[in-house]
Parts: structure tokens; C-alpha cells; sequence
């Protein structure tokens, strides 16, 4: 195997906007959060403003023309809306709006802090928009802050017009004054003069001080302000949704697990070997292979034939089949990879070097041991025979305590031998049996492994010289009873009543040792 090999990957794709969509997609569950919490936001939201009803009245500003102003200015230009909606919005103005109402003068700037004056582009229109709690209140504020805008605006262009006047009675005065007592030098120009003074005092008497007009007056609103439930809701969700996908970027962006063939290889700098589909709903037993028909078996199947092309004709040589936490992972494909390579008709030895005594022996069907014949003289010392309906012979040695090593030395002359061991970053003899074997097999969960751990494993392996075959990547047995397994009995020798944690087993020179856990 010269390459690496192609497998169908859902997320190994060079667009990596899509790819980055993908990995947001799944965190579906922290979207449907974001979803609900939008939601249930919105619909807080509009209970709040259920009982919140808005009216608004419409004032248009007249213009005065001022008296001391400059001539050929236009009446349009004599009024600032800026500054008539700043007034609008005074205290002074919420004052004059609470008496209207009836309220006391001390509740002014509670008032004021519901009315809301705005002025429309290009135009000369004050609207008063007022907030209240029950439809009647809130068209009675608006009205009223209208009424008492004008009625403010009327006071000051009343004391407008009484300043104005004031100066023009003291002239008209001292005219008047002069003409009655014959002191006037010219008596006709004073004439005109008094003429042009009262025909100026007048035009300002007879201005119309009257601040403007009501346009719109307010009415009892029927419907609560603000969007209704359904516009509330929907931007709740909205809003949800992309707090949902934010919170996705987040976890997809701190999540360290391997979720796809790429990432897989990425970490371990190896091609992925296969891809174990979950058996929810088959068989739960450790060994299918040989024994029951399903796409994991298939599996396995395809990963012995890919095994053994690496070997070449002779066979894949030493393969040792290792988890980086989890050894149960390992064993399970240590076990039908094995029972595989049977098939073809070969002679093959599962090898189990654990420091300690594993459940692997428990949950393979052995056969009783017996003094191998001549026709089993490929079986190492003290291996035992599995039964399981294969062309070739498959046998199971147990390395475990102080003969690892004696059992790696025992097959060394085997064309196909599996091996397996405790997790690779939690046993340090794992590493040594890596350096005796011709290449190493790394079992990683999808969803689980971590991609540190994987990058680890391929720093781990490369240092001491081993050969990394590839990865396998499970989807995991998520209904697998491990109670049943260790509820079952060893199918040869004998165990101890008092500890059912013993097992018999054989050792080298063919007899019997009892390993406890």
C-alpha cells in the first residue's frame, strides 16, 4: 500500500466555507438552543408590551414674523423645528401638560419621560407620540402635551409682542407729550413720526400669537404598541438562530475530537485503513466475524484484505492493534481482523500482551486445550484454539504478567499474527511491543478519540522506530452489555469458586495458571 486510500468522507471537501458550514451543522443541538432561547425571548418581549399602548397627536408650527427681524427673510426660515421640538420635550412644557391632566406638578417628569416628540423631514409638523398603559391615558398625554406646546409657544410670542410694544408706548408718549405742550421745533415731522410709531404698534398688536395649529388629535390606540406576536417571534428566532450558530462556531471551534476521515489523517499523518459502521441493533457480541453476517463484519472483512496487502504474499507479518485510551476498542478489531485472515485459509495467532489479565479471553469462544498435534504445531506455546467456523486455524495467546515478551518471541516465525495490548498512552509496554511488530494499527472513535491524542500516538511511534499502518475509525456500539460479557464463563479450565475474576489459562510448557484481575 503505496498511498493512501480514498474513502467516501461526508466532510472532506476543498471548499472550506463548506466545510466550516458542516462542522457548524453538527452542533444542531446548541442551534435548537439558540432557536428556543430566541423564541422564548421574543414571546417575553410581547407579553411585556401587551399592556403598552401608544397615541399620537400632530402639531403644525406656525410662523411668526418677528418684529426686530431682518426684512425679506422668509416666514419659513424664521422658524428653527430643532429648537421648537427641544422645547416641546422641556419640563416646562410637561408642567403645563400635567395640569391639563390633572396630575400633581411633582409627577412632570414622569410624564415627560413617556412622550417621545419627533419631527418630520422637511416639514413644519410636531408629532407627540405618549405611552401609557391603557389605550384612554395614552391619547389623553398626547393631547395634552400638544395643547400645552401651544399653549407654552403662545405665552412666549405673547411676551414677545408685550416687550415690543413697551418701547413703542414710551415713544408715542413722549411724542404725544411734546405736541400738547408746543415744544415740538417741527410739529410735522413729530406728526409723522407719532403716525409711522402707532401704525407700527398696530401690526404688532394685531399679529396672531397663536402657536399653531392641531392638525391630528390622538385617539384610544386599538391594538398595543410596537410589533405584534408573530413579528416578535419571528425575529426572536431569527435572533436565535444566529446566537445558536455563533454558539455552534464556538463548540465546533474548541471541540478536539476526530469527526471525519480528514481530520484523522491529519493528525496521525497516516491513510485511513476503514471505517467500522455502528452495529446498533445486530449482534453485540466481540466476535462476528465467522459467526454472524452484518456491515461491520463486511468491515472487518475489507480491513484484513487491506492488511494483508501490506504484508504482501507471505501475509501481513506482526500487526499490533491498539487504542490510545479505550482497549476494548482494540480488542474487538484485534479479534475479527484476526478471525478474517483465518478465512483466507491462513494460521493465525490473536497475541494479547497486557500487562494485566484482559476480559479478551472471556469473550472469545475457546475451545478446551488440549497437547497440540502435529498439525498444530504453529501454535505457540501455551495458545489455545478458537472455535469459530474458518477455512484457516485461528488461535488465541494470552501474554499477559512478565511473558509479553516471551509471546511477541514465540511468533516471530508466523506469517500473520494480531496483536494486542493496553491503551497506547496509558500503558508504557505498549511502546515496546510497537518496536517488535512489523506495523501498528490505530482503533480511533468518531465523536471520542481526541486529535491530540492521535498526534501523540504518531510522535510515540515514529521516535521508536515502528511503522504506522493507518488508522481505523469506529462509529462506535453504543448498545453494547458489557454486563452480559463479564457475566460469561470461560469455555476451558477451570476457575476458582471463591473469586470469579479468575480464569484458567495455559502457560508455555502446557499447563495451567490462573490469572486474577
Amino acid at each position: 500500500m503505496t498511498g493512501p486510500i480514498p474513502f467516501d468522507d461526508r466532510y472532506d471537501e476543498p471548499d472550506q466555507l463548506r466545510d466550516q458550514l458542516r462542522r457548524i451543522l453538527r452542533h444542531r443541538a446548541l442551534i435548537a438552543l439558540g432557536i428556543l432561547l430566541g423564541v422564548l425571548g421574543g414571546l417575553a418581549l410581547s407579553l411585556q408590551r401587551a399592556h403598552t399602548y401608544s397615541a399620537t397627536s400632530e402639531v403644525l408650527v406656525r410662523s411668526t414674523t418677528d418684529p426686530f427681524g431682518a426684512v425679506g427673510v422668509s416666514a419659513d426660515n424664521q422658524v428653527s423645528m430643532s429648537t421648537e421640538q427641544r422645547i416641546a420635550a422641556s419640563a416646562a412644557v410637561a408642567l403645563r401638560a400635567a395640569r391639563l391632566l390633572g396630575r400633581p406638578e411633582s409627577q412632570a417628569g414622569a410624564l415627560g419621560a413617556r412622550l417621545r416628540v419627533t419631527n418630520p423631514q422637511k416639514s413644519q409638523v410636531l408629532r407627540f407620540e405618549f405611552t401609557a398603559g391603557e389605550p384612554q391615558r395614552a391619547a389623553r398625554g398626547a393631547n395634552a402635551f400638544a395643547e400645552a406646546y401651544l399653549a407654552d409657544r403662545k405665552s412666549r410670542n405673547d411676551a414677545t409682542v408685550r416687550r415690543a410694544t413697551r418701547g413703542l408706548d414710551q415713544q408715542i408718549s413722549g411724542l404725544n407729550h411734546q405736541l400738547a405742550n408746543g415744544r415740538a421745533s417741527n410739529k410735522s415731522a413729530a406728526q409723522n413720526q407719532l403716525y409711522n410709531l402707532q401704525k407700527r404698534l398696530l401690526d404688532i398688536k394685531s399679529r396672531d400669537t397663536d402657536g399653531g395649529d392641531v392638525v391630528r388629535e390622538a385617539s384610544a390606540p386599538a391594538h398595543p404598541a410596537g410589533p405584534g406576536l408573530r413579528t416578535l417571534t419571528g425575529i426572536g428566532a431569527v435572533c436565535g438562530l444566529l446566537l445558536g450558530i455563533v454558539l455552534a462556531w464556538v463548540r465546533s471551534a474548541l471541540d478536539n475530537r476526530v469527526r471525519s476521515v480528514g481530520e484523522a489523517q491529519a493528525a496521525l499523518r497516516a491513510p485511513v485503513l476503514g471505517l467500522l459502521p455502528s452495529d446498533d441493533g445486530g449482534d453485540h457480541a466481540l466476535l462476528t466475524v465467522g459467526r454472524s453476517r452484518s456491515p461491520r463484519t463486511e468491515a472487518f472483512r475489507a480491513l484484513a484484505f487491506r492488511l494483508r496487502q501490506t504484508g504482501g504474499p507471505a501475509g501481513p507479518g506482526r500487526v499490533l492493534v491498539v487504542a490510545p485510551r479505550t482497549v476494548a476498542d482494540a480488542e474487538e478489531v484485534a479479534a475479527n481482523v484476526a478471525a478474517a485472515l483465518a478465512e483466507d485459509g491462513s494460521d493465525v495467532v490473536l497475541v494479547d500482551t497486557a500487562p494485566d489479565s484482559t476480559s479478551l479471553a472471556e469473550q472469545l469462544p475457546l475451545m478446551p486445550y488440549e497437547a497440540p498435534t502435529l498439525e498444530e504445531a504453529f501454535l505457540p506455546a501455551g495458545s489455545v484454539l478458537v472455535d469459530i467456523d474458518v477455512v484457516g486455524r485461528f488461535a488465541f495467546s494470552s501474554g499477559g504478567g512478565t511473558g509479553s515478551y516471551g509471546r511477541m518471541a514465540s511468533v516471530e516465525g508466523l506469517a500473520s499474527s494480531v496483536v494486542v495490548t493496553g491503551p497506547f498512552l496509558g500503558h508504557a509496554d505498549a511502546l515496546a511491543v510497537a518496536q517488535r511488530v512489523d506495523g501498528v494499527v490505530v482503533v480511533a472513535g468518531l465523536n471520542r478519540t481526541r486529535r491530540d491524542d492521535l498526534r501523540q500516538i504518531q510522535e510515540l511511534v515514529g521516535c521508536s522506530g515502528g511503522r504506522l499502518l493507518g488508522v481505523v475509525l469506529d462509529a462506535g456500539r453504543p448498545h453494547r452489555r458489557m454486563g452480559g460479557v463479564l457475566r460469561r464463563r470461560p469455555r476451558f479450565g477451570s476457575a476458582s469458586h471463591g473469586d470469579p475474576s479468575g480464569m484458567a489459562l495455559p502457560s508455555q510448557d502446557g499447563s495451567f495458571s490462573v490469572s486474577h484481575r
